[in-house]
Formats: structure tokens, C-alpha cells, sequence
């Protein structure tokens, strides 16, 4: 092989196995039961499943910090509950019908899956407050989010690439990894 050659090889492999390291160390994800909970996670998952479905659940770390997810069905929709380790709610991504999305919301979602198929839209909910909705929409094979404010304001709108195994954001890799029944 040419010096050329065996070098830039050699900054390929580099290159993937940082790549791969950074994303492995960015989330990790491990399926857990009921009875491998810290107690004050077990009473909020307790709290929060009540008249709900617990689908699974799981611990994860993410840039060094350890939360645990409930993945509810409610009411027929799915309801995620990401709680930190002293069994505070963190985060809640909670499944919205398009039809009951706030008019601007609605709109801006709409205009920005342009002939694509919304798949679902969710609500995030941090420290208590609606941040953001999020719709998953696709467009023949291609996937994309589209993250818009409650007020109807457009804050991102990208194309998902988790079947790639190109991203490494949580509730990505929260849909590839099968979580314990309690």
C-alpha cells in the first residue's frame, strides 16, 4: 500500500472511532425493571403511571448524567417521563393529535411537512412549562422533525437520520432499544 494511501486509512479508522466513542459516550441507554429503580424514581413512576399503561422502562446516560425513562400509554397516546435520580420529573414528550395542536402550531407544522405525511407530533414538557412541539413527519423514505414553539414559532426543522445510526439524541435511541416490562 502507498505511504499516501496507508495514511489516509489510517485518519479514516481514527476519524469513525472518535465519531463512534463520542456518540456512544454523548447517550447510552440499558433497559431496567421496577425493582432496580432508586426509590425516589420508583414513587414518580408510580405517580405519573397512574390510570396509564407502563410500557417500559429504562436508565440512560447522557453527557454523564443518569436519568430514567417511563414510557406510558395513555388514554391511548404515548407519554414519556424522563425523571433525574432524585425522582424529579425532568422532561414529559406526550403524543398530541394534529387536530387538537393550538391553530399556529398547527399551521407552521403543516407548512413545513409540506407534502409529507405527519406521522405523530408531541409536546415537550420541561421543568413544567410546554417548551416545544415536535412532528415526525415522512416524505416518501425520507424522515424529518420539525420543532415549533407554543406560539407557533418554527425552531427547527431537520431531517432524521436514526436509522443511520448518524444521531445520537436520546429519543432516537430510545425507539431503537427495547425496554423491560416492570
Amino acid at each position: 500500500m502507498m505511504p499516501r494511501a496507508k495514511t489516509a486509512t489510517a485518519f479514516l479508522s481514527s476519524l469513525t472511532l472518535v465519531f463512534c466513542a463520542n456518540t456512544f459516550a454523548q447517550s447510552s441507554e440499558k433497559a431496567v425493571k421496577m425493582k432496580d429503580l432508586p426509590e425516589a424514581v420508583r414513587k414518580t413512576v408510580q405517580e405519573q403511571s397512574k390510570g396509564a399503561t407502563l410500557r417500559g422502562l429504562a436508565k440512560e446516560v447522557e453527557d454523564g448524567k443518569t436519568f430514567y425513562e417511563a414510557e406510558l400509554k395513555v388514554n391511548g397516546h404515548n407519554k414519556d417521563v424522563l425523571i433525574d435520580p432524585s425522582g424529579t420529573v425532568v422532561e414529559i414528550e406526550e403524543e398530541v393529535a394534529v387536530s387538537a395542536l393550538p391553530p399556529d402550531v398547527k399551521a407552521t407544522i403543516q407548512k413545513n411537512a409540506g407534502k409529507g405525511k405527519i406521522k405523530n407530533v408531541e409536546s415537550i414538557t420541561k421543568n413544567n412549562t410546554l417548551e416545544a412541539y415536535e412532528a415526525h413527519v415522512t416524505t416518501g423514505s425520507k424522515k424529518s422533525a420539525i420543532k415549533v414553539d407554543p406560539t407557533g414559532k418554527l425552531i427547527s426543522a431537520e431531517k432524521e437520520q436514526a436509522e443511520k445510526g448518524e444521531k445520537g439524541e436520546r429519543e432516537d435511541t430510545r425507539k431503537k432499544t427495547k425496554m423491560k416490562k416492570p
